[in-house]
């Protein structure tokens, strides 16, 4: 048998590990793992679905998506974020964001080049870069409130690095990037003939100011490539909608990778990604005023029991210091789920530079975040 060599050093991610061991406990866990909201889809988004299907929109689509609804996602960028572009030409769907960093990477890199990854990061990119035979460059932003800052971007730069992974707000941290610091770090790289992969899933969940992509730079706009999607925003995750939006000059060679790789998109989803963007382009605002209270709670009883904590901007996510405790954090979220039946995410899941901490999301009912939290810190004192 011929395996891929990437793949025989690639491990299933450590969120997914958690969440299964999480799965197979015969009591009830609160599980704080996974990146999804609590709520169910918007009601009026699973009508258009149910709508689309009982008039026959169940057949293939053009390969980059909709029409109608390209013009309608590049209608929204514009509204929420600033950006501009061409419906047609400059934006395609995808089945979730995931496959939009997949078809991205998969158009830009080549075997031996470099791309830069601010770490702790989403353990999805990694596995993507090497099997585009490209080398991740991980760079430590644990000194730097897990931010990445021009000055460390600009000492990992060499001939060989192709692309930036831009990530606001991120996962695991919650730490976005505000507009000073986005034109310091598009100033770094103007100098440089490489492209930014941005990163954008959680910009709906921007806590105390407004969402700024690296794309809203005109000089940044030709070599950077947009993703974005509806799992987080409008509670959409088993739907599969992402999208890009990249130069028409680059889109049109990630629309190839769409067409051999899945063909399109779900119709269905499609139609009721349109609701979404249309009459759902508020549909975030409750889930982001919860998040924000979220955010506070969960921040005060991690520090309660002496965790360091980076206030989260953004997305559902805490990333606490557990180093204190002694334990690596393998066997500190190990140990919490089978003492008190809470699931957590240990940090090395986010690569070299994520253990020490444990990743915390959420995004679950106020009552359930309670208990958690409770049963974590009494257990916490313990040690």
């Amino acid at each position: 048998m011929i395996i891929h060599p990437s793949l025989l050093h690639t491990q299933m991610s450590g969120i997914r590990m958690m969440a299964q061991r999480a799965a197979e406990k015969k009591h009830p866990v609160y599980a704080l793992t996974l990146g999804l909201p609590h709520i169910p889809t918007p009601e009026h988004i699973v009508r258009a679905a149910r709508d689309a299907a009982q008039t026959g929109h169940t057949v293939y689509t053009p390969n980059a998506g909709l029409p109608a609804l390209r013009e309608a996602i590049a209608d929204y960028m514009h509204k929420k974020y600033g950006l501009h572009y061409d419906g047609l030409s400059e934006v395609l769907v995808t089945h979730g964001a995931t496959h939009a960093i997949d078809a991205a990477l998969r158009t830009i890199l080549t075997p031996g080049c470099d791309v830069l990854l601010p770490s702790p990061a989403y353990p999805g990119y990694e596995p993507l870069i090497r099997l585009c035979g490209a080398r991740p460059i991980a760079i430590d932003t644990s000194a730097s409130d897990f931010r990445l800052t021009p000055d460390v971007l600009a000492q990992h730069i060499t001939p060989h690095t192709r692309c930036l992974i831009l990530t606001s707000p991120s996962n695991p941290c919650g730490t976005a990037y505000d507009q000073d610091t986005v034109r310091r770090i598009a100033h770094v790289l103007a100098d440089h003939d490489m492209m930014v992969l941005s990163d954008e899933i959680y910009s709906e969940l921007v806590y105390d100011r407004a969402h700024t992509s690296i794309a809203s730079i005109p000089e940044m706009r030709p070599r950077t490539i947009v993703v974005n999607g509806l799992s987080k925003s409008h509670a959409m995750t088993g739907w599969r909608i992402g999208w890009i939006a990249a130069p028409a000059s680059i889109a049109q060679h990630i629309t190839k990778v769409i067409q051999y790789s899945i063909t399109c998109a779900c119709s269905i989803s499609q139609h009721a990604a349109y609701a979404a963007v249309t009459t759902g382009t508020d549909d975030a605002l409750a889930l982001r005023t919860l998040y924000a209270a979220h955010r506070d709670i969960t921040c005060t009883a991690l520090r309660s029991i002496g965790c360091d904590v980076v206030r989260p901007d953004g997305a559902f996510y805490v990333f606490p210091n557990i180093r204190h405790f002694g334990l690596d954090s393998m066997t500190f979220a190990t140990q919490l789920l089978d003492a008190q039946h809470v699931a957590i995410v240990p940090g090395s899941a986010f690569g070299p530079h994520g253990e020490g901490y444990v990743r915390i999301s959420y995004a679950c009912a106020t009552a359930d975040l309670h208990e958690a939290l409770a049963r974590l810190c009494a257990w916490a004192r313990t040690l």
